[in-house]
C-alpha cells in the first residue's frame, strides 16, 4: 500500500475529536505511565511535561486540578476551544495555535547534503537519545519551540541533524490521543536556518508516526507565520485553533 492510500486509509477511519483535548486522552491513554493524579485531572510528571489537563470544564475537574499544581500553585491547560477558568483562579498567560493534522500525502524533503558548504563539517541525521538531553536542552532553550523538560524524550521517539557533532535541528513525539501523534520540538540553530531542516526533521517522524498506522498533528503558533506555509507544503491542514494557558489556583 502507498504511502498516500495508507495515511489517507488511516485518518478516514477514525474519529479527530479525541485532538480537542489532546492531553487527557494522551494521560489516560498512552501516555498513562508518565501521569500523576487521579479522578477528573492529570499532569505529566514535572521531569517529562509542563501540562495538566481534565475531560471537561465542569467546576469538579477545576478542583481536581488543584492538587496536582506546580509547587507555585500553576497548571498548564492546552486544548481547542478555548479555557476559561472558574472564579478565584488567575490566568498568568497563554496565547493561541493553530493545530494541524496531516490529511494529505506526507511531500518529499531534499535528502542532506554530506557536508556544510561553509564550514566544511559533515552533516549527518539520526535518532537522538537520552546521550543527546543537554543538547536538545539547549537547542530548545536558544530557539523556544514550547515547553520542554529534561526528560520529554520519554514521550515519543526524536531525531536531530548534526554539523559535526554540533546538535543543528530536531523535532519529535509529543501528545499521543488515541490514533494520532504530535510532531511537536522542531527547532533549528540560528547558524543552520534557512536550508529546509525543519521539514527534514518533520518529514522523518511523520513517517514514523505514519508507520505505526497513526496520524500526524502538530501544534504551530499563530504569531509564527513563517512556519505554518513549510508545514502546509508537507501536507498539514489546519483544524482548528488550540489554547495554551498557565493559570494560578485560587488562594
Amino acid at each position: 500500500m502507498s504511502e498516500r492510500v495508507f495515511e489517507q486509509a488511516n485518518h478516514s477511519a477514525r474519529s479527530d475529536a479525541v485532538l480537542d483535548n489532546a492531553g487527557w486522552h494522551s494521560l489516560t491513554g498512552v501516555h498513562a505511565h508518565l501521569a500523576e493524579g487521579d479522578g477528573r485531572a492529570r499532569r505529566y510528571r514535572p521531569a517529562v511535561s509542563v501540562f495538566h489537563a481534565m475531560p471537561d470544564a465542569d467546576a469538579g475537574s477545576w478542583n481536581d486540578l488543584v492538587p496536582l499544581a506546580s509547587s507555585d500553585g500553576v497548571v498548564v491547560l492546552f486544548r481547542t476551544g478555548g479555557i476559561t477558568p472558574p472564579a478565584g483562579w488567575t490566568e498568568l498567560f497563554g496565547g493561541d495555535g493553530h493545530q494541524m493534522v496531516l490529511t494529505g500525502p506526507l511531500a518529499a524533503t531534499p535528502a542532506l547534503p554530506a557536508t556544510d558548504a561553509a564550514t566544511g563539517e559533515t552533516i549527518t541525521m539520526r535518532p537522538l537519545g537520552d546521550d543527546d538531553v543537554d543538547a536538545m536542552v539547549a537547542l530548545v532553550a536558544l530557539t523556544e519551540p514550547g515547553p520542554f523538560r529534561p526528560r520529554t524524550i520519554e514521550m515519543g521517539g526524536y531525531v536531530g541533524i548534526f554539523h559535526g557533532d554540533q546538535l543543528v535541528a530536531m523535532a519529535g513525539q509529543r501528545l499521543a490521543p488515541p490514533g494520532f501523534r504530535e510532531v511537536s520540538a522542531v527547532c533549528t540553530h540560528p547558524d543552520a536556518r534557512r536550508r529546509g531542516y525543519a521539514s527534514i526533521v518533520t518529514a522523518a517522524v511523520s513517517r514514523g508516526v505514519l508507520a505505526r498506522g497513526e496520524t500526524p498533528f502538530l501544534h504551530v503558533a499563530v504569531t509564527n507565520t513563517p512556519a505554518i506555509p513549510v508545514y502546509e507544503q508537507l501536507g498539514f491542514t489546519r483544524r482548528a485553533i488550540a489554547r495554551f494557558g498557565a493559570f494560578r489556583v485560587p488562594a
